[in-house]
């Protein structure tokens, strides 16, 4: 699912594809927010990203959705 998370003072969003479950996401968005820790997200390249919860302006997450190979238009 693609994660888009705006933060403070920053020009730009951050933006991600994770397979993470999206309760399992909601849950440390959360967390993170009610109590000013620090959110960490992984990738499905690996990388992890770290926000801090006091800086987050919004998550947005995305549908999940499912690569389609090949030209077909089915």
């Amino acid at each position: 699912m693609e994660i888009k998370i705006g933060v403070q003072n920053a020009a730009r969003e951050i933006t991600l594809e994770s397979a993470q479950d999206r309760k399992d996401v909601e849950k440390a968005v959360a967390a993170a927010v009610a109590d000013g820790s620090v959110l960490s997200l992984a990738d499905d390249r690996g990388r992890l990203f770290v926000v801090p919860g006091s800086q987050i302006v919004y998550v947005e997450l995305g549908e999940p959705v499912e690569r389609r190979v090949g030209f077909g238009t089915t």
